[in-house]
């Protein structure tokens, strides 16, 4: 009996789509915007450098430890060693206010609050990203400044044994403490915003499951809003990190201008590099100008070193939540 061998022909691979004008013309747009950018990048870069030539060659390695700020002086001493504590400490002490009152006001108007409620909890801490800095730094001058005294007097007299509050010399106004709690109403809309929008994505389906096995609230919040989230969080918190770290005006009015050292957050003084740069360029010679521009540079590596380093973060998360190395 003879066989019959029937050979069935490989599937021939689908056809590309046909990429039509309009498409194309996209395509073209969005690949230029993202090269603008990319130059845009580098543009400032290599402006920031050049600019901060001649004060980095004058100060050497000093730049980076020196406390002092008279770059105008013969012979010069300057340096950003005050600047970026103060820049990092003020922006710590924001987030450390700012984001369990964020990421709980979006838990509230997510999980919590009716649709009229939440519409109207949302709307005023938006509100709160609508006003100017200056507006921020006066009202932190004239109104808080003088109401904060009595409370940092008695984190001193009552937690002094702390090092973050001990007031030896019993002097209190414009410190590293009223700064934060500015910063902090600054951040506060933004941090908010971006978390309440990232809870909004959580699938329903994912919510009614663990109130199908027994869950709580709080427990489906847990198990459910915050894993699913955790992106999305820390994302919001670099964005409030990078406005606080490049605060200027507000900071400039609030803080009593010294350039130390310090951890103790209830004595005035302090300062940060974008108030320094506020508050200098205009009497600034030369080399002062070279110099504030270099502060520039250091404050913008700084944030993009921050960007990428949480960037990491949420990618790593991403991997390990899919189960990937």
């Amino acid at each position: 009996m003879q066989t019959l061998d029937v050979h069935v022909a490989d599937e021939a691979p689908p056809a590309p789509p046909i990429e039509r004008l309009g498409d194309r013309l996209f395509r073209w747009i969005t690949t230029g915007v993202g090269l603008a950018v990319t130059i845009l990048l580098l543009v400032v870069s290599v402006f920031l450098l050049v600019k901060a030539g001649p004060a980095l060659s004058k100060a050497g390695v000093h730049f980076f430890t020196e406390k002092q700020w008279f770059p105008d002086l013969e012979p010069a001493k300057f340096g950003v060693a005050a600047l970026v504590f103060g820049t990092v400490l003020s922006s710590v002490i924001a987030l450390v206010i700012a984001v369990p009152v964020a990421v709980g006001s979006a838990l509230y108007v997510s999980e919590y609050a009716g649709p009229a409620a939440g519409r109207i909890v949302g709307w005023l801490i938006e509100l709160l990203a609508a006003v100017p800095s200056v507006v921020f730094g006066l009202w932190g001058v004239l109104f808080l400044q003088p109401r904060m005294i009595p409370m940092q007097r008695w984190l001193a007299h009552h937690l002094g044994f702390i090092p973050l509050f001990k007031n030896p010399d019993n002097q209190f106004g414009g410190s590293m403490l009223l700064a934060g709690v500015v910063l902090a109403l600054m951040v506060l809309p933004i941090v908010a915003a971006v978390t309440r929008e990232v809870f909004a994505q959580v699938p329903n389906e994912l919510r009614e499951a663990a109130y199908g096995l027994g869950a709580t609230r709080w427990e489906m919040i847990r198990t459910v809003v915050f894993p699913f989230g955790r992106n999305g969080m820390i994302g919001a918190i670099v964005l409030g990190l990078g406005r606080a770290l490049g605060e200027t005006i507000a900071i400039a009015l609030v803080l009593a201008a010294t350039y130390d050292v310090s951890f103790r957050i209830t004595r005035p003084g302090g300062n940060t590099i974008a108030a320094n740069i506020a508050t200098k360029f205009g009497e600034a010679g030369s080399i002062g100008r070279s110099a504030l521009v270099a502060s520039g540079l250091l404050l913008f590596a700084i944030t993009l070193v921050v960007t990428i380093v949480a960037r990491g973060v949420v990618t790593r998360q991403a991997r390990f939540a899919e189960g990937r190395p």
